[in-house]
């Protein structure tokens, strides 16, 4: 008599995307049913609507898998979160600018601009009618503390912790011996700025796209020194407080040469795979 035992033999890959998809919903709740946002359905329905569509078009065009949609659903939650317009119909906009821009401006097969973050300053760039309002989230530590939790997680699964710790050392540095030592501001106003949910979801989970960073190890380090480098003088001597996502949105177009001075493997999202195999024993 033959039995069949049935073994499985894998190796998975987990997506990051997926982890992202779930804390940045988990953001958009939390913003809605606890820090007092508008439930603006409209805004949501376009955003989530007009980048999965697009992405969708996109994919038959370019013959791209499915689970390309999973990158066009963090890019509308990540809008979602940060942006707001003073009309509906800016946001279809933003959603295009930030789709669409991803297979225009690509270098070796790969886009080299974090879409959210391209589709928010090119339409404000564009238009006084978009604005950034990392403001919402207010300033509250265990939001700190959740975001920095959850965002460790995600740049570890995508190998970019690295960036996200240069940047955020780097920045802190120069705040505090600008504000603190230099202007003698009391240090509660260092920490606001730093503990503001905006600027966290910058720091874990937009500078720290893999796609769209160079993928040279220690140039990559340097790129995110020269974000917080730019992100200062923007903020301090500029005086825009959402300096880090302009200075993301200049230097992303250095990506290409730095892609080309300095080489290296180019970085692809892998999925959950599983190799089932069925053994016969007699």
């Amino acid at each position: 008599m033959s039995r069949y035992v049935l073994h499985q033999n894998s190796t998975i890959n987990i997506d990051a995307r997926d982890y992202q998809i779930l804390f940045l919903s988990s953001f958009l709740f939390l913003g809605i049913f606890t820090l007092g946002w508008d439930t603006d359905l409209l805004k949501y329905s376009l955003l989530i609507g007009s980048c999965l569509s697009l992405q969708y078009a996109a994919r038959i065009i370019f013959d791209l898998k499915l689970s390309s949609l999973k990158s066009a659903m963090i890019t509308s939650l990540g809008l979602c979160i940060l942006v707001q317009a003073s009309h509906w119909y800016w946001y279809l906009l933003i959603a295009f600018i930030a789709i669409g821009g991803k297979f225009i401006l690509r270098y070796e097969g790969k886009h080299y601009i974090n879409p959210a973050n391209f589709g928010i300053i090119a339409t404000i760039l564009l238009t006084d009618q978009v604005w950034i309002s990392p403001g919402q989230w207010g300033n509250l530590a265990i939001l700190f503390f959740i975001i920095g939790c959850l965002g460790f997680i995600v740049t570890y699964k995508v190998n970019r912790l690295d960036l996200s710790i240069v940047f955020l050392m780097s920045f802190l540095i120069l705040e505090f011996s600008y504000q603190v030592l230099y202007l003698q501001w009391p240090l509660d106003h260092l920490i606001q700025g730093f503990t503001n949910g905006g600027f966290l979801l910058f720091t874990f989970f937009m500078i720290t796209d893999p796609v769209s960073t160079p993928a040279h190890k220690t140039m990559r380090k340097f790129w995110a020194l020269g974000i917080a480098i730019l992100a200062f003088i923007i903020k301090e001597f500029y005086y825009v407080p959402s300096a880090p996502f302009w200075a993301l949105f200049y230097l992303a177009f250095t990506t290409p040469l730095l892609t080309y001075l300095f080489p290296a493997k180019i970085f692809l999202w892998k999925n959950t795979t599983q190799n089932i195999t069925l053994k016969t024993n007699n």
